[in-house]
């Protein structure tokens, strides 16, 4: 009797434990199959807004292979409709996005005014930075792609003259400036640099008549910074037959004829590894990120139009080497 009795205890007590390594186990998975938190991000765009075939479209088409690929969702807001970007900031903040993206750094002082009266939530810049623990930042080199379009004009013109369009006369843009212009001489010392800055980054008709004056003066190349002002440089140049360069994204489709290659900002590739570190990480573990040609932040789109000689091209290549490894630094 009591050999059953303790039998009947033997086989109770491992039951127990099965009933406990069951839950525990059906606990475990159900852990791992919990799903992650959805990521909802916001973007206030550019001046310019949708359809600039620059900055602002660079910048929606990352957040839309995020979307895509990721799994996120995100909404945005344009300054035609909001009136001001503080307005829009924070409609995009009420809205319970876990990022708010400020695209330029026209930006600043508004993502700043509302960064402080919501200090609980992310935000993201991209062309400056800001002080503030929750604003982090994106910012490139873009004096170090722009160092290469000058490489180009430089080695290719056959007038000696190249010109530099500019939209906004500010720090940033001085910078594609001063790229194209240390290119340009890096290969070409006599060459005359022409430079203008329109005041502004919609205007593609002014953008036209400062591109029509350039060449009057033999510009046989021209390289825009200037977003939808710069639409009408290149348009300008292929109605003239002389050549021109794309900024921010590949813009060869819009002056096929003209466009030899672009300067690639790239806003979308930013904007996209920040989506897909908040979807890995919930967070970002980085507040300040500085992408130039080593960090694949910069480069430039395929050269077509022209043919650069094999001697023109591994000068070139080696040019691009040394500012990945160092060697050269470009001027901001």
């Amino acid at each position: 009797m009591n050999r059953r009795i303790q039998v009947r205890k033997i086989l109770l007590s491992l039951l127990s434990c099965l009933v406990i390594l069951t839950a525990a186990g059906c606990s475990q998975q159900a852990d791992s199959a919990a799903p992650k938190k959805h990521i909802k991000i916001g973007i206030m765009l550019s001046d310019a807004g949708l359809g600039d075939q620059s900055f602002s479209d660079a910048g929606f088409e990352g957040l839309e292979k995020a979307r895509d690929e990721l799994g996120i969702s995100f909404d945005y807001r344009e300054i035609k409709d909001t009136k001001t970007y503080e307005t829009g900031i924070e409609e995009l903040v009420k809205e319970g996005n876990d990022l708010v993206i400020g695209l330029g750094f026209s930006m600043q002082e508004a993502i700043d005014k509302v960064a402080k009266k919501y200090p609980d939530e992310n935000f993201l810049v991209i062309d400056t930075v800001s002080k503030l623990p929750n604003v982090s930042s994106v910012t490139f080199k873009e004096e170090e792609g722009s160092y290469l379009i000058g490489l180009i004009a430089g080695m290719e013109t056959k007038s000696g003259v190249v010109g530099f369009v500019g939209g906004m006369d500010v720090p940033l843009i001085h910078k594609f400036e001063n790229g194209f212009k240390e290119g340009v001489t890096a290969v070409n010392p006599k060459a005359k640099i022409l430079s203008t800055y329109a005041g502004s980054f919609d205007d593609d008709v002014l953008g036209k008549k400062i591109a029509g004056d350039m060449i009057k003066k033999k510009a046989d190349y021209l390289y825009p910074a200037a977003g939808f002002t710069g639409i009408g440089v290149l348009k300008q140049a292929q109605e003239a037959g002389v050549y021109s360069f794309g900024v921010d994204s590949d813009q060869f489709f819009l002056a096929e004829k003209s466009v030899v290659s672009s300067m690639m900002k790239r806003v979308d590739v930013a904007i996209y590894n920040v989506a897909e570190e908040l979807v890995k990480n919930g967070k970002l573990s980085q507040k300040d990120r500085v992408l130039g040609v080593k960090e694949h932040g910069v480069d430039i789109a395929p050269i077509r139009v022209i043919s650069l000689t094999p001697q023109e091209q591994t000068s070139l290549d080696e040019f691009k080497n040394k500012i990945e490894n160092g060697t050269i630094t470009v001027q901001p």
